[in-house]
């Protein structure tokens, strides 16, 4: 069914779901939202599964207008949220009745912003997942961000009076300035001061941020003597810190199944919904964290999204 037409699409957004896994022995990456909690807590509050495909917004959200009634809830970035004119809260699901028009406004704090609305974006399922890879042209919108005129679709769900939010409590807080955790290595022993330097000093988000990884700027980390410039290629997962030649950190996100430098460092998934939030210009500082406590990290987030499970459940 017809849900949704756009009218603008916004400078950069995908349609994503939880992602695409069981094919990177294949060349085929993950992809998927890379703010998780936002992307689940936004169907959670529409009663969707919490796979169920949204639109994930890059600093601009689109204009949109419902061509059916539906329920619609908006988290993440702080962007500012109408319909027909009127301010809507983020973090809440609200009806939309056909005519209406959503407007999303540029972000003031974090970069991306999640569009659930009930019943989820239906779109055809490759390779388990709905979720655009852009660098394979598949999944989504036939492997591309939406365009203006595109046609969402959707099941039919009918709208209700009941407003659902999620308490202030559980709501990210984003800031400039942004401490990861992550457990060091696997090739720290590649570097010479490099782990010391890694580890206590601040590094700067750069505009060459997007999907694929977050490159930093600031002190160089140098490989030993003698080190290799590249390794052999291996298998990496999102949040790896390679160093490439020049020394400049990137931290690796959900569009890469292998790479060739050596890794400093692996930001543990707990914090990867804050480097998804990051924004050019914003500092991060790392901090080592051993396996034992990246592992208690996630069963502490887990048991925040269990919370966060209970109170929206209908």
């Amino acid at each position: 069914m017809e849900m949704f037409r756009v009218l603008e699409p916004g400078p950069f957004t995908t349609i994503q779901d939880l992602g695409r896994y069981g094919f990177q022995h294949l060349g085929i990456p993950v992809s998927g939202a890379l703010d998780r909690f936002s992307c689940r807590v936004a169907n959670l509050l529409v009663d969707n599964a919490e796979n169920a495909a949204v639109l994930e917004m890059t600093f601009l959200g689109p204009k949109l207008e419902a061509l059916s009634e539906s329920i619609v809830a908006v988290t993440g970035a702080e962007m500012k949220l109408y319909v027909n004119g009127a301010a809507q809260a983020l973090w809440e699901a609200f009806p939309v009745k056909a005519g209406d028009r959503i407007a999303l406004k540029a972000a003031t704090k974090g970069v991306r912003a999640y569009l659930a609305f009930a019943g989820g974006v239906l779109v055809p399922e490759v390779m388990g997942s709905r979720s655009t890879c852009i660098g394979g042209k598949f999944g989504g919108m036939k492997g591309r961000p939406i365009a203006a005129g595109d046609i969402l679709e959707g099941r039919p769900t009918p709208s209700s009076p009941l407003t659902i939010r999620l308490p202030d409590e559980f709501r990210p807080r984003f800031s400039s300035e942004i401490a990861l955790r992550a457990v060091p290595g696997p090739q720290d022993d590649y570097f010479d001061q490099g782990p010391e330097l890694f580890f206590s000093s601040p590094f700067t988000i750069t505009p060459q941020a997007d999907r694929m990884g977050y490159r930093l700027a600031g002190p160089i980390i140098a490989l030993k003597p003698g080190a290799p410039t590249s390794i052999i290629s291996e298998p990496h997962v999102p949040g790896a810190v390679q160093v490439p030649a020049d020394g400049r950190p990137i931290i690796v996100l959900v569009e890469q199944t292998v790479g060739g430098y050596a890794k400093i460092g692996t930001v543990i998934s707990s914090d990867l919904d804050s480097v998804a939030q990051a924004r050019p210009g914003d500092r991060v500082r790392f901090s080592p964290v051993d396996v034992a406590e990246a592992h208690r990290c996630y069963r502490s987030s887990q048991q925040v999204l269990n919370r966060v499970r209970s109170i929206l459940k209908r």
